[in-house]
């Protein structure tokens, strides 16, 4: 069974999900990598107002890449933090 959720995220849709849950997300997702998180921690220590409110929002940490000609936007999927 899948189990559909709207973003924001509430608590209670957290709380109801188990490992092994097949899930549809409806809504914006922020995406994000390492200089928009940089940044984000740094405004938050600061105690600066963040640009967007990430309250019960979903950070897609997402590698993207170039846009073919013609398109907006280029593919873009999961990547990894961890940098050497």
């Amino acid at each position: 069974m899948t189990k559909k959720i709207t973003l924001p995220i509430k608590d209670e849709d957290i709380k109801s999900l188990k490992a092994g849950d097949s899930v549809l997300l409806t809504g914006t997702i922020i995406t994000g990598r390492d200089a928009a998180h940089k940044r984000l921690f740094e405004l938050i220590e600061k105690g600066d107002e963040l640009p967007v409110d990430v309250k019960g929002e979903l950070i897609y940490y997402v590698g993207p890449a170039p846009a073919k000609p013609g398109y907006a936007v280029g593919p873009a999927g999961p990547t990894s933090s961890y940098r050497t």
